[in-house]
């Protein structure tokens, strides 16, 4: 008996606890939300109104983008557009700032071009065009030295591609 009167406090307290949890998940929770085309809502009546789908287990995110509300007013304003497209004064730079970044760009690329260079230059070498040389137990086992072939073959092929790929950067790059 004393086990059972001892458990009732504890059982109303689990009790309690439970309650508390349900109400507050029910406050935490998210109403419905409902697709209606490419717009969304959380109005119900809207919702019914507009025959919009509810979105089943998935969360939605809202992205405000400068000049939402134009578009959907109709066509912006010129001085409207040409705001938005050019971007905040804040993100522009000066002709002279844009040139000693396009140099650095320059530098960084040609810089990378070098070693890039270097590294096909090593694997060539030890590609020998496609006769590399033999280590002892790829003389008994050729499989061995057709894997390390066609491998090698690759990376010079890899990297002949990233050396053009630099060199095509460079040259998009003003004022050369």
């Amino acid at each position: 008996m004393k086990v059972d009167s001892a458990m009732k406090p504890i059982r109303m307290k689990f009790a309690c606890a439970v309650a508390l949890l349900a109400l507050a998940s029910a406050s935490w929770g998210q109403s419905r939300i409902y697709r209606c085309g490419n717009e969304y809502t959380n109005n119900a009546a809207q919702a019914k109104k507009e025959n919009c789908r509810v979105v089943e287990d998935g969360a939605v995110t809202v992205v405000h983008t400068q000049g939402a509300g134009s578009s959907r007013a109709g066509a912006a304003s010129g001085t409207a557009a040409a705001a938005t497209s050019r971007g905040p004064a804040s993100a522009q730079v000066s002709s002279s700032q844009q040139q000693v970044r396009d140099n650095d760009a320059r530098a960084i690329l040609q810089a990378e071009l070098a070693k890039a260079q270097e590294r096909l230059a090593v694997l060539k070498t030890e590609y020998n065009d496609g006769q590399p040389a033999r280590t002892a137990l790829e003389e008994s086992k050729p499989e061995l030295y057709q894997a390390r072939t066609a491998d090698l073959k690759a990376r010079v092929a890899r990297q002949e591609s990233d050396v053009q790929g630099i060199e095509r950067e460079l040259s998009r790059l003003p004022g050369q």
